[in-house]
């Protein structure tokens, strides 16, 4: 497939192939490989961190009001490409074109968003105790930064931990997806050619495991960021702490959706179903545990099945298709074995539960009752589309499930009562919490978790902070 292009590593500003052995890229919704993506060697990875030692030394002398004006103008060559990056991006990662193109023109709004931020990263005067001395709070760049992207959002990963690190005055490199390295590759050609640096950002590819090893440990990085799953993520934290590293870690979750009686059925309906199945449920906060109020348990589920069930699924460039093929066959076994498991345990299949046709990787659009806590599925993130819909009975046992797993990452409900609404604040343990409505993952707002979900943010002002280090100057005159 001609259309699709074949990915190079991005090194010290010059696009070139990597010295290992090439990787195949394969189309979900065909399992056809329709490219190839570099693979980067030791050697090539010790090119990019020189490359990215030399461009932190010239990136963080650049001005903050002209680093926001190039991201700016990388955010604006990113839309007007956006039609042909979000059909790259369908053909690699199988959403959806519309879910593509929503991707990638929010991509250009993050850029846009740390831009400015870049411009607003205020230090402080501290009132000293004696007249003749003066303290400051000084934040300065923390340097070379290690970024590693997954493939579910091929941009919207992978941009919120370049354009941080960029408006904050440092250096990256970024291990890009081998599944999806196309589109992300496009990410990095936007602000090569806004002009950045050689060497400010660096794109490598490669087996993650030893991408991984190799960056995390090395003197030149002085910060991680990860987005993955929970138990990668910890093997990662736990080699960059040996390290003294700086980490972020954005990683899985099995988010809870809670409706009560008093809630709007039918826009809990509405909203959660399309969140639940949005990149055929790859998705870290998409909501996985649907618990309901025992006296509107059955309009939610009847209503919940219908709109699964209206779902058309299959290759995201065609029209009219609601929901894309997951990600590799291996996705696929996964959600089989977790219905199988659930089913074995005494759930039933209220609607899907199979794998559809012979020719790519697509799955229905499946919803599970009666599972019981010992299930797999009750347990483990999903991470594709499968939910599960209980009943409770009361306020404290909604909680009880909800905070009764290890992760911590997003959580919704949905209530017309303010005092639930302010409970539910206070007693849900989750980095982000939704209430009547989908209102997470916005430039603006932190995003990140707590417990096994990860820690710090991707997001907000709260994302900038940790590409800094504070500096106490204080001086007697």
């Amino acid at each position: 497939m001609s259309e699709y292009p074949n990915t190079r590593l991005y090194i010290n500003g010059i696009w070139r192939d990597g010295s290992n052995e090439q990787l195949p890229v394969v189309n979900p919704a065909s399992s056809e490989v329709i490219g190839n993506v570099s693979n980067a060697s030791n050697d090539d990875l010790d090119e990019a961190l020189a490359a990215a030692s030399a461009g932190f030394q010239q990136w963080r002398q650049v001005s903050a009001f002209e680093r926001a004006r190039l991201l700016r103008k990388a955010a604006e060559i990113l839309r007007g490409r956006s039609a042909a990056i979000a059909r790259t991006m369908t053909l690699e990662q199988g959403k959806p074109l519309a879910e593509s193109l929503a991707e990638t023109l929010s991509a250009a709004d993050i850029i846009d968003w740390f831009a400015e931020e870049a411009r607003r990263a205020y230090g402080r005067l501290i009132p000293p105790r004696a007249m003749n001395v003066r303290q400051m709070v000084v934040k300065e760049p923390v340097g070379p930064v290690a970024a590693f992207s997954p493939w579910n959002f091929p941009l919207n990963q992978a941009v919120r931990k370049v354009s941080a690190a960029l408006a904050a005055g440092c250096s990256i490199v970024l291990k890009g997806p081998e599944e999806t390295p196309a589109s992300c590759a496009e990410l990095v050609r936007a602000f090569a050619d806004a002009g950045l640096p050689a060497g400010v950002l660096n794109l490598v590819f490669g087996i993650p495991a030893e991408i991984s090893r190799y960056l995390i440990p090395h003197p030149v990085i002085r910060k991680i960021s990860f987005t993955g799953s929970t138990a990668v993520g910890k093997q990662l934290a736990s080699l960059a702490g040996a390290h003294m590293k700086r980490v972020t870690m954005e990683l899985g979750g099995h988010a809870p959706a809670i409706v009560f009686d008093d809630a709007d059925v039918d826009l809990a309906v509405r909203i959660l179903s399309g969140a639940k199945f949005r990149n055929a449920g790859q998705v870290c906060v998409a909501p996985t545990r649907f618990l309901v109020q025992q006296s509107v348990y059955g309009k939610f589920l009847e209503g919940f099945v219908k709109a699964a069930e209206a779902i058309k699924v299959g290759d995201g460039l065609m029209d009219g298709v609601n929901m894309g093929p997951l990600a590799n066959a291996r996705r696929v076994e996964a959600m089989e074995a977790l219905t199988a498991d659930a089913v074995s345990r005494g759930a039933s299949i209220a609607t899907g539960g199979k794998k559809l046709g012979n020719r790519g990787n697509f799955f229905q659009p499946t919803i599970l009752t009666d599972v019981p806590q010992d299930a797999r599925i009750a347990n483990e993130e999903p991470f594709g589309p499968i939910a599960l819909v209980s009943a409770f009975a009361d306020y404290d046992a909604a909680i009880l499930e909800t905070n009764r797993l290890p992760y911590g990452l997003a959580a919704y409900a949905y209530t017309k009562s303010a005092k639930t609404s302010a409970a539910l604040a206070r007693d849900i343990e989750s980095g982000m919490l939704s209430i009547n409505h989908h209102g997470l993952a916005l430039p603006e707002l932190p995003f990140g978790g707590v417990k096994d979900s990860g820690y710090g943010s991707e997001g907000g002002t709260e994302a900038m902070e940790s590409y800094f280090n504070i500096k106490l100057v204080t001086e007697a005159t």
